[in-house]
Parts: C-alpha cells; structure tokens; sequence
C-alpha cells in the first residue's frame, strides 16, 4: 500500500491513507483539500481542507447518500483552482466510488465507462459489489440531475 496517489482528472486525485498523510506528495500535488473516507476520518494536517465521510468498505453501506455533498465539495475546490485528494484506507473501493460518481456528474459518461478509465491509470481500483450497485442506480438519473445542478450553478464543467 502507499503507491502513491493518482490524478484522474486536472484537480482531483485518487489515493490512500497513506498518501493523505504523505507532505511530499501533497505538497508535488499541490493538494488544498482532502475527502477522507473511512471508518474514523480526521483531519492531519493544517492549511488542507478536509471533508469527512465515515464510511465502512461493507457493500450494505450506503454510500450513494454521500455522492452529493462529495461531488459539491470536489467540484467546488477545482473551479477555484485547488487540487483534491480523495481516499479511503486503501484507495481501492469507497475513494474509487466516490470519483467514479463525480467523474460521471461532470462527464455524463456511464459508470463502467468511468472505472475503466479510472484502472487505466489505477489497476488497483475496484468498488466492491455494493458500491458499483448504487453506481449504476446513481446513473440511472442522479447523475445527470446533478450535473444540471452544476451547470446552472457554475456553469460548464472545469
């Protein structure tokens, strides 16, 4: 674990607890704002924003209640010009959830379509059964009601 984090999208990386702790690779990455997912999240470090999303890696979970205050906060730190940092314990299921849910906000793109680009660059990435559920019932309309949300609230995608 600790294979460093991954950019998925200009703004917006895809790590573990590892690399949110890490000052050398926040600071190359020039990470302002930081989701942590997991069972008992916590701030680390100053001057980074964080949201906290406590969440276990169980596919009971219902993660899906997450995705839009999830995509609102990354959405907003990169129209601003920040970079965010989104991980889980092992940056493999919940964080690739939650990326996988924005990136289809933002790109009106299906969720296997997402997670496919998102292996390209992290094999490891894998939401469990669960997650990748609430994904494609997320793509069914949320997702595309969001990002009109977006739109008129921001306007065209970063």
């Amino acid at each position: 674990m600790g294979n460093g984090m991954t950019k998925v999208l200009p703004g917006l990386y895809l790590g573990n607890f590892i690399d949110a702790k890490d000052p050398d690779q926040l600071g190359r990455n020039k990470i302002t704002h930081i989701i942590s997912i997991h069972e008992s999240p916590q701030p680390l470090l100053q001057d980074i924003t964080y949201l906290r999303i406590p969440v276990a890696d169980t596919p009971e979970v219902p993660i899906k209640k997450h995705f839009k205050e999830c995509i609102n906060f990354i959405h907003c730190c990169r129209l601003n010009g920040g970079n965010c940092l989104v991980h889980c314990f092992a940056g493999i299921s919940r964080s690739t959830t939650i990326v996988t849910a924005y990136v289809m906000t933002v790109t009106g793109l299906g969720w296997r379509d997402v997670l496919e680009a998102i292996k390209a660059t992290r094999p490891i990435a894998n939401p469990n059964p669960g997650f990748r559920q609430q994904l494609e019932e997320f793509g069914w309309g949320s997702s595309r009601k969001l990002r009109r949300q977006l739109e008129e609230r921001f306007g065209e995608s970063p």
